[in-house]
Parts: structure tokens; C-alpha cells; sequence
């Protein structure tokens, strides 16, 4: 049973998000591994220039792996756009998409790309099998991370460890691919993700936040909480 121990941990904890000074509060934290976005949250955090934006990200966070995604549907511009972002830094990850829209298989980009040196992020997997595709896809010895978004599995109603365990099977060997848990829906997720041995998970601020309740005792918990609402009631001023 975990300790509520943050160093006992062997995963990495990577800090999802677009705003920078949630970025910068989050880098300060010695259990911070590194950090990842993408284009759905930078537009809600109202980044304007993704250059702009990701170049301040790497100036702030130093030698930390930073992953940041490209955004065209289209496999010559996203290499386009790859080669780029990776030229930011040699601590950048480039997300690149498993599918384009069309739902055409990213294989031959990840695969051109991860042989020139890219380190890449492939993201929105969700599906053992697409694991071994991508894994079949990448050059020997260039790192690379394996985004599957084991949160959103769990949303449909399926177990997310399970198929993790799978997806784990899948790159085991392979020299320098790590396999990340993407979308974690609560603290336990950071345990269970853990406890299989995965290698990344990434945590939005709202969780990270969460992660002081990591192990308490349990009769304290409930005591703080049925003091919590006594004292929201009397703040209230409800009376029968």
C-alpha cells in the first residue's frame, strides 16, 4: 500500500497545462519531472503565438523534457512543423497525433521523424494495438514517449490498468520509450499507474494540488470534513 511518500514514487510526474505561471509554480517543485500541452490547452489558456508561447515555456523550465505538439492534419506540414519545434531545444519532445483526422495512421511520419534523431511524444492512443504499431515505428535507441490516455479509456467504462498492463507488454525492451498515462482523473490514477510500473503520468494543477492528501489517515480525513461542513454551515448562517 503506498505511504503517501512522493519519493517513494518511481514514476515521473509531468505538469499538464498552457499557463505559465502555473508552469512556473509547478517547476519549483523537486517531484516535477518535466512538462507537456497541447493545442486544446493553450487555446483555453489564451495563448496567442504558439512560438512565443513555447519558447517562453523552455526558457522557464531548463533541462526539463518539455513536450509540445504540432498541429497541422497534414503528415508533410506536421514534419515541417516537427523539425521545427525540435530545433527549440534538445529537451523538447515533439507530440505528434497517432492518427491525422481522417483517422490515417501517423507510422511513416513517426518513423521518418524518430530516424532523423526527434524525440517525439506520440499522443491520443488509446488502444494496445496502436501501441505496437508506434513501437514497431521508432528508430532503436532515440527516446520517445508513448501517450495513451488511460483517463479517457476509463471514461468509457473500461478498466485503464488493464490496459496499461498491456501497453506496457507492448514497448517492453525497447531502449529509451517510456509509456505515459495521459489523463488521469484522480490522485489514486498516480498509485495505480505506479504500482504497474509506468513510466510517466502527467497531472493537471487542479490534481497536483491534490496531491497533499497523498496517504493521510483516514479517521483525520473524515474528521476535517465533517468540520469543513460545520463550518460552511455556521458561514452560512443557515438555521431551521
Amino acid at each position: 500500500m503506498f505511504n503517501g511518500d512522493l519519493t517513494s514514487l518511481r514514476i515521473k510526474i509531468f505538469a499538464d497545462g498552457a499557463d505559465l505561471n502555473g508552469i512556473l509554480e509547478m517547476a519549483a517543485r523537486p517531484w516535477v519531472a518535466g512538462f507537456t500541452t497541447n493545442p486544446t490547452l493553450m487555446r483555453k489558456a489564451g495563448v496567442v503565438s504558439y512560438e512565443v508561447f513555447g519558447r517562453t515555456l523552455l526558457e522557464h523550465v531548463g533541462v526539463l523534457p518539455v513536450s509540445l505538439e504540432v498541429f497541422s492534419d497534414d503528415f508533410d506540414e506536421m514534419r515541417r512543423q516537427a523539425l521545427k519545434i525540435a530545433s527549440w531545444g534538445t529537451n523538447v519532445y515533439v507530440k505528434v497525433p497517432v492518427t491525422n483526422t481522417r483517422g490515417e495512421s501517423s507510422s511513416d511520419l513517426v518513423h521518418a521523424l524518430s530516424s532523423d534523431g526527434v524525440k517525439l511524444n506520440v499522443t491520443a492512443l488509446m488502444r494496445p494495438e496502436q501501441v505496437k504499431r508506434v513501437a514497431r515505428s521508432l528508430a532503436e535507441g532515440v527516446p520517445a514517449i508513448v501517450s495513451v490516455f488511460a483517463g479517457r479509456v476509463a471514461d468509457t467504462g473500461r478498466d485503464p490498468v488493464s490496459l496499461m498492463r498491456d501497453c506496457l507488454r507492448e514497448i517492453d525492451g525497447l531502449q529509451g520509450v517510456e509509456l505515459l498515462w495521459a489523463s488521469p482523473r484522480e490522485v489514486l490514477n498516480l498509485v495505480q499507474a505506479d504500482e504497474i510500473g509506468c513510466h510517466i503520468i502527467t497531472m493537471t494543477n487542479d490534481l497536483l494540488a491534490k496531491l497533499g492528501t497523498l496517504g493521510r489517515d483516514l479517521d483525520e480525513f473524515s474528521l476535517d470534513t465533517v468540520k469543513m461542513f460545520r463550518s460552511d454551515a455556521e458561514a452560512a448562517g443557515f438555521a431551521l
